[in-house]
């Protein structure tokens, strides 16, 4: 399986290119960041692009989708469901928590696409409760060789968030709860977890003292 990636320097977003093989069938994933690295790839391989997946539709992921259909004709797949292109086998699977609409797509049992809601070291903002259901429930299923390509920033593999992912650890029960008392826009709570974040301002679960949870920016944390 061939994986190109680009990154917008502002948002961060990625956007990829994979394909089956030199000379067979490719799809793109979400739209954010400059698509001309992956259209070069895609001609690199000889591949045929198939379709456009989109992980969710917030604008960082979405920036250049008319440009990728119009060029190719291809539609846009953002659904859970089940597809074959070629050598190339999908499965989209819903994923909700940092939007309604965010499907995580993985690919021939190597990879998968987790939009907004697993990183390096971090989780996506949203539900705390639908996050957490989406990254143990679906990601953590998956075997640990599998590649993670993120919606931002760097690659990981499900083996090693399980291992080094504060958000993962706690949720597991390997780490207990943090106890550290902070204040979140002049409310008081108590810090679940820190972890670090693509944007390297960090990201934070906290639990409010009326005891409601959220994750939330670590540039709202007051320590």
């Amino acid at each position: 399986m061939l994986v190109e990636r680009s990154m917008d320097a502002g948002w961060l977003s990625n956007a990829y290119a994979i394909a089956d093989r030199e000379g067979g069938t490719a799809v793109f994933v979400d739209s954010g960041a400059d698509v001309e690295p992956l259209v070069a790839a895609v001609e690199r391989w000889g591949a045929t692009p198939a379709a456009l997946l989109r992980t969710h539709a917030h604008g960082d992921h979405v920036a250049h989708e008319d440009e990728l259909v119009s060029r190719f004709g291809i539609p846009v797949v953002a659904e859970p469901g089940e597809w074959e292109w070629g050598g190339l086998r999908v499965r989209g699977i819903a994923t909700p928590g940092h939007s309604d609409d965010m499907v995580a797509f993985v690919v021939n049992d190597e990879a998968v696409l987790t939009g907004d809601t697993l990183f390096l070291d971090a989780v996506g903002g949203g539900s705390l409760e639908a996050i957490s259901r989406a990254v143990m429930d679906v990601f953590m299923a998956l075997p640990d060789g599998t590649r993670v390509l993120p919606g931002h920033t760097d690659e990981t593999t499900i083996g090693r968030e399980r291992e080094r992912n504060p958000f993962v650890r706690v949720w597991s029960g390997a780490e207990p709860e943090g106890t550290d008392r902070v204040r979140v826009a002049g409310r008081d709570a108590t810090l679940v977890v820190w972890s670090p974040d693509y944007d390297g301002k960090g990201k934070a679960w906290v639990r409010f003292d009326d005891g409601t949870d959220a994750i939330v920016g670590g540039s709202r944390v007051e320590r």
